[in-house]
């Protein structure tokens, strides 16, 4: 094998398609180069400090809100849901399913396919060289990413691997070195966080395949099976050239035995799999195969440099799904047409905010965030309208919204679903059609805090469907059944809040508390405008719990035991982690009362006695500004806090801190995000402060302003106005608003939604002292 020509060969082929981009688009335009995909991808523990790791997103291809993402896989067992991280030294496939940011050991990760040459294994085989197979060392220097592309070189084979993606098809394309014994080989068992627990293929021609792979929990997958998370991935792939031979693998698993998260990945497991038995393919003899651990493979013989492309449709719906999806946006197109249509495709997402000025690299975090907000959730129904409902049916849409899936519930309520409402509305349109057709076809009648593939996951905590469902309602987003939501909204709040003792008892007693209490005020928000008076003023009076924790002797928050007791304090007092607090301590959650601002500034002592204790808190906060027990910006319970600051007239405290934050815990690098993705949630926040504007609570139609990272910022709107922010004088020493105004007119530093999407301009001058 000659590396440097192989390599030299795929960095011309690059190159190309770069000035092909760059050539059709206006420079000015071609806003996917500026996107990053590596930022956020590690899931390293011991980089974060933290066993929560950094951002674990995933640098493959994708197009906006996309069923595919293509992308590279490092790890298939432990906390690892995307599949990927960058202090990995080897890769041992590419797969067309990921989850972008997420913790609770992930899911997806399937239709695992890698280009070999020489010996054929079964299995992927163990990092450290134990049990051998077709795990491949790669170039990291070779890595390339934008929006919709990704390329590796992989060094033991020599074979450069692509890949892009449309909405429902990913397409893979490997350029092979000379060889009589080149492989293309697909492991469909293959699920991050565990196995799928069925698999089948079918060979239709020397280039087409298809078939199915079932994930049930009993595999593992989300939680390690406690997500309750099921579906099957139908595929329909064709291969560029025909096989010149083909085959399948079967393992022989125990019946009694599964196989789930860890053991996956351990060497035993890889022993089994790695005898697995190989089966020569005919199209008169054995074409079809069904089994609990199944792969499939073709053979090529490869001249040097030549190049093959796999491109797949899949559904969760059936094969005919599939199929059609395939025929819709793939077949006749190129891997080059179709990595055209994707850059296309992202640079018409991400020009709906055009930033000016700035740094490079605040350029390129900018537009990152802009694409990981972009991601999720993403589109769950096929070309033809077909999806899985609540209850495993197929439904047919109507035409009025596009189903959805993955709601990161108690994550993205609080930044990533108000940033929709102003650049995407027709989005949080979708997702709550989504969520309530999704409970009433389930028959359960109430939302999940936590929906993926229409599971009721159960995961994290609250009811921030309700957030969701307030905050659209009330800014005029209303193409969903609002009676059906109304009710699932109530019977949401029975079922999970703080109704027995006005309270949540237990040792996650505040964080429960509080934040069902902040729903409560947003369902009474929604019955106000519904015109349901009784309960407005009943869920009003519920959104009052969180003052039930509230020990005046400690002044602050306190979880109780079911008979009233407070549970006992601790040394380390309310910076404690996990003492009455989800992923977080008494300090970080206390502030969640975003619903009554004035009602908790008087129970913590008033004004000064807050502005006091919130600069002490940002006062002890590390620069670097990783997992802490002040301000974390690595989890979400603490994200509207610096905002907090307005509320109380000290207006330059909230520019300074969203300011601080923008420019320590984002950063153009894999670890540029101190904490996880989160689908899409950390990454909203850095694009709403950036821009200068962020809500504090949603239910609420007002936005704080801030100081904008940026001189001028246009947010091109979906319903054709523009409304543009410009900081005169800003630079990062003048980071101070000295004065604004909106359309010419002096305003206080907060504007309503109604200003933002009518469109306008805030103008705001900027100093280097707080006025």
């Amino acid at each position: 094998m000659n590396t440097i020509n192989i390599n030299t060969l795929a960095l011309r082929g690059f190159t190309s398609i770069l000035l092909l981009c760059v050539t059709t688009w206006n420079e000015a335009k071609d806003l996917a180069h500026w996107v990053n995909p590596f930022i956020g991808a590690s899931t390293n523990t011991e980089a974060a400090g933290a066993y929560h790791g950094l951002g674990k997103t995933y640098p493959g291809a994708v197009v906006p809100f996309g069923m595919v993402q293509a992308s590279p896989q490092t790890i298939t067992g432990g906390d690892n849901a995307s599949g990927y991280s960058d202090e990995h030294t080897t890769i041992e496939g590419f797969s067309l399913t990921q989850m972008s940011g997420v913790g609770w050991y992930g899911d997806m990760g399937n239709f695992m396919v890698m280009p070999t040459t020489g010996h054929m294994y079964t299995c992927s085989g163990t990092i450290d060289g134990t049990v051998k197979g077709w795990r491949s060392h790669y170039d990291k220097a070779s890595e390339q990413a934008h929006a919709g592309y990704y390329s590796v070189l992989l060094c033991d084979d020599g074979i450069r691997a692509e890949t892009t993606a449309s909405l429902h098809c990913g397409a893979m394309r490997f350029t092979f070195p000379q060889s009589d014994s080149a492989h293309i080989e697909i492991d469909l068992a293959r699920r991050v966080g565990g196995t799928s627990s069925l698999q089948y293929i079918n060979v239709i021609d020397a280039q087409t395949i298809e078939g199915w792979m079932r994930c049930t929990p009993e595999g593992g997958g989300w939680g390690n099976g406690e997500g309750h998370v099921s579906y099957t991935v139908y595929f329909h792939a064709r291969l560029s050239k025909p096989m010149k031979r083909f085959g399948f693998w079967s393992a022989d698993l125990p019946k009694d035995k599964l196989y789930k998260l860890e053991e996956v990945s351990s060497t035993d497991y890889m022993r089994l799999i790695s005898r697995a038995t190989l089966m020569a393919g005919s199209p008169q003899g054995l074409h079809t195969l069904e089994g609990r651990h199944i792969g499939f493979y073709a053979d090529y013989t490869t001249q040097a440099g030549e190049q093959i492309e796999l491109t797949t449709g899949i559904s969760y719906v059936d094969l005919d799904g599939a199929r059609r999806n395939y025929e819709s946006e793939a077949a006749g197109r190129s891997f080059d047409q179709l990595l055209f249509a994707a850059t296309h495709s992202w640079n018409k997402a991400l020009g709906c905010i055009e930033v000016d000025g700035g740094s490079d690299e605040e350029r390129t975090v900018f537009y990152t965030a802009l694409y990981h907000a972009m991601l999720d959730p993403r589109i769950h129904q096929d070309v033809d309208g077909r999806y899985v409902g609540g209850d495993g049916h197929i439904y047919q849409s109507d035409g009025t919204f596009t189903k959805r899936t993955l709601f990161s519930g108690w994550d993205v309520f609080r930044s990533e679903m108000p940033l929709l409402t102003v650049i995407r509305p027709e989005v949080v349109n979708d997702l709550l059609n989504s969520l309530i057709t999704m409970a009433d076809q389930s028959g359960r009648h109430y939302f999940e805090r936590w929906e993926l593939f229409n599971a009721y996951t159960g995961c994290m905590l609250g009811n921030p469907a309700i957030s969701v469902l307030a905050d659209a309602y009330v800014k005029g987003i209303r193409g969903y059944d609002i009676a059906k939501g109304y009710v699932y909204a109530k019977n949401s709040s029975a079922r999970f809040g703080n109704d027995s003792l006005g309270y949540t008892p237990g040792n996650l007693g505040i964080s429960y508390t509080l934040e069902y209490a902040y729903t409560d005020w947003c369902l009474s928000r929604l019955a106000e405008m519904l015109g349901h008076k009784a309960d407005a003023r009943i869920y009003a009076q519920k959104s009052q719990a969180y003052r039930n924790l509230f020990d005046k002797g400690k002044g602050w928050f306190r979880p109780k035991d079911d008979r009233g007791q407070w549970l006992p304090w601790p040394k380390e007092g309310m910076l404690k982690e996990w003492y009455g607090c989800m992923e977080c301590n008494p300090l970080q959650q206390g502030w969640f009362v975003p619903h009554d601002p004035k009602g908790l500034v008087k129970l913590l002592g008033g004004r000064k006695k807050v502005s006091e204790q919130l600069d002490w808190m940002f006062d002890n906060t590390p620069k670097e500004m990783l997992w802490n027990v002040y301000y974390n910006h690595a989890n979400e319970p603490v994200h509207f806090v610096p905002y907090i600051y307005n509320l109380l007239g000290e207006e330059w405290k909230t520019q300074r801190a969203t300011r601080n934050i923008c420019r320590n815990a984002y950063h153009n690098r894999v670890t540029g995000l101190v904490g996880n993705e989160d689908a899409g949630q950390m990454s909203a926040w850095y694009v709403l402060s950036a821009l200068g504007i962020h809500q504090y609570c949603p239910g609420r139609t007002r936005f704080e302003i801030t100081s904008p990272v940026f001189p001028k910022a246009v947010i091109h709107l979906p319903n054709g106005h523009d409304f543009t922010i410009t900081a005169h004088n800003n630079s990062k020493r003048q980071i101070y608003i000295q004065r604004a105004s909106l359309n010419d007119r002096p305003t206080p530093l907060h504007i309503d939604y109604k200003d933002i999407i009518n469109g306008g301009h805030l103008y705001l001058e900027m100093g280097a002292s707080h006025n």
